[in-house]
């Protein structure tokens, strides 16, 4: 069974945490399977927000995404339907570093009358599972990789980027979660 690996990148401002108010502005995904979880292919895709198009400088600052990568992007349905289309028909299980992405999904899917497929109800919470797997409390991804010895590699807070370093971290709980997919 394959793992599909997301972080999204959504829209946000400080000192607040919306939801509803937030729009995904990057799909960022790997594929682990096989063995020992190895990567078998990767998507990334800027996506161009549509409630509220114009970044807020803290998003620029926290994600490094510009203006102009968002504004020259297709809109959710396209993108989500490139993503989709990546994914293929194989069966296969999401899974992503905390709730955070199944949440957000769930909102931009309504914003835009898109049904989620059927696979998006199963979500694998990588967070918890790496927790239970080190017998440690739940931690973000930089402080996982830290206490795990593995090297933060890219921009933290990039959706593509995340998704790798997630994808380090999952390969080393592939046995512990492998029954789950």
């Amino acid at each position: 069974m394959r793992l599909i690996v997301v972080d999204l990148e959504a829209t946000c401002w400080e000192n607040q945490r919306d939801y509803q108010r937030m729009e995904i502005i990057e799909i960022g995904a790997v594929v682990l399977e096989g063995p020992e979880g190895q990567v078998l292919d990767e998507f990334s895709a800027f996506v161009r927000p549509t409630a509220e198009p114009v970044l807020s400088d803290f998003c620029k600052r926290l994600t490094t995404i510009r203006q102009k990568d968002v504004d020259s992007a297709p809109a959710f349905p396209e993108v989500f339907s490139r993503f989709l289309e990546w994914i293929g028909q194989q069966p296969y299980t999401w899974g992503s570093w905390g709730d955070y992405d199944k949440t957000q999904f769930r909102v931009d899917a309504e914003r835009h009358a898109i049904d989620l497929p059927i696979e998006f109800e199963s979500h694998l919470n990588l967070k918890k599972a790496f927790a239970k797997a080190f017998s440690i409390k739940p931690c973000g991804m930089a402080r996982a990789l830290s206490l795990a010895g593995v090297p933060l590699e890219g921009t933290h807070h990039r959706g593509i980027d995340d998704a790798k370093n997630i994808a380090k971290l999952t390969s080393l709980i592939w046995p512990s979660i492998k029954d789950q997919l």
